[in-house]
């Protein structure tokens, strides 16, 4: 069926369009010797797209959770690459897929600061899980090093999130390092981002 929502009213992310190159430099490296990548949160599919398109030796595969689905799918249908997958619904505190290529990457932009404690958690149990043996994984967004702020822009963000939703907000890196390390995980990267975010890199 031919795709019917015009590409202009659907969800637009501009954070994405200003992140998108940056992160993409990093995954072209990070990824190089990838082949299956699971992205986790995809959102509005932005980021699926780009990073799709420019690194086409990698099957790229995006998921969200089920009410979100709708709008990806209708933004990829615009963009009918043979290396992006069709979305598969992922609610990280559920039982997670199973795919029937190993993944060896995956790939989070945005998410754990939305996320509770328990979620997040949960997240790095479903990447123990699903990840192949060898894999690595990357997340965007902004953390915390030893309980501080590292700008005074991320403590406002962070006061917002939390008045949206009192279990979110701005993650202390060594607790993310704990987490990912019992997954057999470990920090490779951490590199500086635009609008006071940071790139992780794990590898197991």
């Amino acid at each position: 069926m031919l795709n019917t929502v015009p590409l202009a009213q659907l969800p637009f992310s501009q954070a994405c369009e200003n992140n998108k190159q940056p992160i993409l430099s990093l995954l072209t490296q990070w990824f190089a010797q990838s082949n299956h990548v699971l992205e986790v949160g995809s959102g509005t599919g932005q980021h699926c797209v780009h990073f799709a398109t420019h690194l086409d030796h990698l099957h790229w595969q995006p998921s969200d959770q089920l009410t979100y689905l709708v709008n990806l799918q209708a933004r990829l249908a615009h963009f009918p690459l043979g290396n992006l997958a069709d979305p598969v619904a992922l609610d990280v505190s559920q039982s997670w897929p199973q795919f029937t290529t190993q993944v060896d990457a995956i790939y989070s932009a945005n998410t754990l600061h939305i996320m509770s404690k328990p979620l997040v958690e949960a997240f790095f149990a479903g990447c123990g899980q699903v990840l192949a043996t060898q894999g690595c994984v990357a997340v965007y967004g902004p953390f915390n090093y030893a309980g501080q702020y590292t700008s005074a822009s991320n403590q406002q963000f962070d006061d917002w999130l939390k008045q949206q939703n009192p279990h979110s907000g701005i993650r202390d890196i060594e607790w993310i390092t704990s987490l990912a390390k019992q997954q057999n995980l470990h920090l490779q990267q951490d590199v500086a981002m635009p609008a006071n975010n940071r790139m992780l890199y794990f590898t197991r």
